[in-house]
């Protein structure tokens, strides 16, 4: 096995949280493949360097907290990035119910504030779209749209 490469694949995991498909990526550029990719990918995994599972509660709690992203945008993201369906719903979990619908409403109120129409229908569909863009679940944006006081 390549030290040199299991090295720079080490301080690769050590300096933030990835998947494997990112690590075999970079593996990849460096230009290892084949079985000694796969040997450095096995002994990151084993010195608990790589950890998917750990990956996808990291990204998910953080990508709420940080940048307010609902469920759905956090879940494809975590599928693009080629993270198992166990580990996905992992990530999931790190997202509280009651969090994200405080969260939620705290979005429609922030961006209530800067609409300018004064059309209640315009006003709701703007807000709709928005917490769209940001991943939230029609349903629940409607439930809690429909509950919003009437301003």
């Amino acid at each position: 096995m390549n030290k040199e490469a299991l090295k720079k694949a080490a301080n690769f995991c050590a300096y933030q949280e990835r998947t494997h498909r990112e690590v075999k990526e970079r593996l990849d550029e460096w230009g290892i493949w084949g079985d000694e990719a796969d040997e450095i990918v096995v002994w990151l995994i084993e010195n608990n360097y790589l950890n998917e599972e750990r990956f996808a509660k990291v990204f998910a709690g953080s990508k709420f907290r940080v940048k307010q992203w609902g469920r759905l945008k956090i879940r494809q993201e975590l599928k693009m990035r080629g993270v198992s369906d166990y580990c996905l719903q992992m990530g999931m979990n790190e997202i509280d119910d009651d969090d994200y619908i405080n969260t939620l409403q705290q979005l429609i109120t922030k961006k209530q504030a800067e609409i300018k129409d004064t059309n209640p229908l315009v006003v709701k569909q703007k807000l709709l779209r928005y917490t769209l863009s940001k991943g939230y679940e029609q349903d629940l944006v409607w439930e809690v749209l429909n509950k919003w006081p009437k301003e």
